[in-house]
């Protein structure tokens, strides 16, 4: 059986707006070789309609089911811990939609959780409503460890800068769900249905990507299109399965 592919976004399928060279056709062979994958991305700010609408726009043939996000993988993971529990959220529709659809409640009255996603306009009010919450006995969940990020105007603070605020201000780690986590791996792979002896993960990022690949069992394709040089890769002490220039040099089963 052909191998089932987990791809990430950034770096890999696009870089910022615009298609990396080569993504679109190698979505269309996996398509035409009826091969189950998932676009995985960290940012947990849009829904998957939200970019499944982005990439079309771009000429990637997707629908929402193919785009996982660690906002999901967050719902994912307490729904698996406290059903229908209560959470105190800071996040864009990303995450808001994905702990409805999980079965939350979202309340600022004693939640179960606080639960720290990123969004385009953090509010030091909302920053300073989840100190207290967590000093008060909520617990602490952050949908991704990435400190900084890139937007259309240059880099700006992600999640994990935020988190790091909040645990200084509270003295309380956060967990952090995405990547590297291997939670994301095998929260995406129950998604698709599939083991990870039987899945290839692609990404750009040593320090994510590879890193999560290997600790969850899975093959590993390192793009040179993203964060990471070929001469960067001996700095780590593991290596990926492969390295290639681009996902557009990739043949399923090579």
């Amino acid at each position: 059986m052909p191998k089932s592919y987990l791809i990430d976004m950034d770096g890999v399928i696009v870089r910022g707006s615009e298609l990396i060279p080569g993504a679109d056709e190698f979505i269309r062979r996996l398509h035409a070789r009826n091969i189950k994958f998932l676009i995985l991305t960290n940012n947990p700010i849009y829904t998957p309609r939200d970019l499944h609408h982005r990439l079309q726009r771009i000429g990637i043939e997707v629908t929402p089911d193919h785009l996982y996000t660690s906002a999901l993988a967050t719902a994912s993971f307490l729904r698996a811990q406290i059903p229908n529990a209560t959470c105190f959220a800071i996040g864009e529709s990303g995450l808001t939609e994905a702990l409805h659809d999980a079965g939350f409640i979202l309340t600022d009255h004693e939640p179960d959780y606080v639960v720290l996603g990123e969004t385009n306009a953090y509010s030091y009010g909302h920053i300073t409503q989840a100190v207290r919450l967590i000093k008060n006995g909520s617990r602490f969940i952050a949908t991704n460890p990435d400190v900084a990020g890139p937007s259309e105007s240059g880099l700006v603070p992600a999640c994990g800068a935020v988190a790091a605020l909040i645990q200084a201000a509270t003295g309380v780690a956060p967990y952090f769900i995405g990547k590297p986590n291997p939670l994301m791996m095998r929260s995406a792979l129950r998604f698709l249905d599939e083991h990870s002896e039987n899945a290839v993960m692609v990404g750009d990022n040593m320090l994510t990507d590879v890193r999560v690949g290997i600790e969850s069992g899975l093959e590993t394709v390192l793009v040179l299109t993203g964060m990471t040089t070929r001469e960067m890769v001996e700095q780590f002490p593991y290596r990926p399965t492969r390295i290639v220039e681009s996902v557009a040099e990739l043949e399923m089963g090579d």
